[in-house]
């Protein structure tokens, strides 16, 4: 059998009217010696079988399994995660689109340099009414740029399998939920390794009405919280310590006002 070069594990879940777009354009990637594991985290909707429709039409690429109820994306993540074969570790969402060059770019660049332990990309932001803006970068993020939020986007990440498991993969933890990749930096970088941002747009985040329903208070005291343990992990100096609570005070912001600095941050030039 091929050995597999890149596993790419997905969490699912009630993302119905996203997932064909999303699976799409991993099956169109430049890069071709892949799998594709996902799994439905309890949907009430049709993704689940959506997912299944594609296994069937790519039983050799894609693998699909299900929890019978909502677990939270680390602990479905860590179960993609328990079948995956490849050397290397990349994330999607089901809302979200790689472009076609996204795989190869990024194996390309952790091949030629080993001496990083995981690889991200500047992503832009869209909607129903197209892209609006684009997430700046920088390129070789030292422990200091954790204080102001995760130094890397999660989903269009690419990690070397040996490294993920070393940290243990995603800490199953319901008040690590939603900030389950931040916390997955500060293990990597906690254990001495560092990690590269390419500076290109290699994805688009789907960022709406119904992303903005998900940063709730529960999510952002949990950042609160993981930055607290992350800051200690890296020896943070204690007068940054301040920048815990920053998560917290944004969710008081009126969601006009928020939205203004949100986009006005990301907005395109």
């Amino acid at each position: 059998m091929e050995k597999i070069d890149i596993s790419i594990i997905m969490g699912i879940y009630n993302c119905e009217k996203y997932l064909k777009e999303s699976i799409e354009s991993i099956l169109s990637q430049t890069f071709k010696n892949w799998e594709l594991i996902m799994c439905d985290d309890g949907s009430s909707d049709k993704t689940y079988f959506i997912a299944q429709e594609y296994q069937n039409k790519y039983p050799d690429k894609i693998k699909v399994i299900k929890n019978e109820k909502n677990l939270g994306l680390n602990e479905t993540l860590n179960r993609c995660f328990s079948l995956a074969k490849g050397r290397y570790i990349a994330r999607q969402d089901g809302d979200d689109v790689s472009l076609p060059n996204r795989l190869e770019e990024e194996y390309e660049f952790l091949e030629k340099n080993p001496q990083y332990a995981l690889v991200s990309s500047k992503m832009s932001y869209f909607d129903e009414n197209g892209e609006w803006g684009e997430l700046k970068v920088k390129e070789i993020p030292n422990k200091d740029d954790f204080v102001s939020g995760p130094p890397f986007a999660h989903a269009p990440v690419l990690i070397r399998k040996s490294v993920f498991e070393e940290v243990g993969g995603y800490t199953v933890d319901k008040k690590l939920l939603r900030v389950e990749d931040y916390h997955l930096w500060f293990k990597i970088y906690a254990k001495g390794y560092i990690g590269y941002n390419i500076d290109k747009v290699l994805y688009k985040m789907r960022d709406n009405e119904e992303a903005y329903k998900r940063r709730n208070l529960r999510n952002r005291i949990n950042e609160a919280r993981v930055r607290w343990i992350g800051y200690k992990m890296l020896k943070i100096k204690w007068y940054k310590y301040v920048f815990c609570l920053r998560p917290i005070l944004v969710w008081f912001l009126p969601k006009k006002i928020y939205t203004i600095f949100h986009q006005r941050k990301l907005r395109k030039s």
